[in-house]
């Protein structure tokens, strides 16, 4: 690839980068739009005009749509896109969609509340394990003699280095 058209993608990556973030600089506006026109133009004289629609002519006007509005994350639709997209995978019946989606998201949340009930509910009836309070970190550490000769078993321990 030649080296300004690298650059030129460079620059409208970098722009979107500036556009997109979070904390927008008012001040940089006015040179973020001009950027926009600049790179446009690079653009335009590297590729074809087919390439060029009306969508990539919207880059312009999104510098000047944060200056009127807020910044873009707080408006634009690609989460919300993604989450139909996700909804419109749980279509099974194609005679009708909207009950086959609603169906299956109802589904999906009722397992989502049963298992957080699941993890915090004791089993019933299984014999719990006898392992399970050492493992944890639980329970009594140390020798354990049970016998007669208990005080003997631990003053002679003592004594031995």
């Amino acid at each position: 690839m030649p080296n300004k058209v690298r650059l030129a993608i460079t620059r409208l990556c970098l722009l979107f980068n500036a556009i997109c973030s979070k904390v927008v600089d008012p001040v940089k506006l006015d040179k973020l739009e001009n950027e926009a026109a600049i790179i446009l133009c690079q653009l335009d004289m590297h590729f074809s005009l087919a390439l060029f629609d009306i969508m990539v002519h919207l880059i312009v006007h999104l510098v000047r749509e944060i200056k009127c509005c807020s910044p873009v994350y707080l408006r634009w639709m690609y989460p919300i896109e993604r989450y139909i997209k996700i909804l419109k995978g749980y279509t099974k019946n194609l005679h009708c969609p909207k009950a086959s989606i609603v169906e299956r998201y109802i589904a999906e949340e009722a397992i989502k509340i049963c298992l957080e009930y699941i993890e915090k509910a004791k089993l019933v009836g299984l014999p719990e394990s006898r392992h399970d309070e050492r493992v944890g970190g639980k329970g009594s550490r140390g020798l354990h003699i049970h016998s007669k000769f208990k005080r003997f078993a631990t003053s002679s321990f003592v004594c031995v280095k």
